[in-house]
């Protein structure tokens, strides 16, 4: 059996053994406050940690490019309270300007 298959299949094993844990926890520990208010901040803080990577790296370097422009942008969209397509336009478009008359 290759390196590969048992990757795969000690991979599925760990997945479908986390599952089965997280499925078997008590409703009453899930209800605590705390715990739903840390269940709450996890998604945010994975999407943050993902933008943060995906704006300023580029392999295994730091980038200050275009990328960054763009997020500024949409912080201060956001800030703004501005709607969500006008957000992610407007990112989009200041990227786009910053890469155009920087090359």
């Amino acid at each position: 059996m290759s390196p590969q298959w048992i990757a795969l299949i000690g991979s599925s094993i760990g997945v479908f053994g986390l599952k089965y844990i997280g499925s078997s926890i008590p409703q009453t520990w899930l209800s605590h406050p705390r715990i739903q208010q840390i269940n709450n901040f996890i998604p945010i803080a994975l999407l943050s940690a993902l933008v943060a990577v995906q704006t300023i790296t580029e392999k295994t370097k730091y980038v200050i490019d275009q990328r960054l422009a763009g997020l500024a942008f949409a912080i201060a969209a956001l800030i703004a309270k501005a709607p969500f397509p006008v957000v992610v336009v407007g990112s989009a478009l200041t990227s786009a300007l910053v890469y155009k008359y920087r090359h």
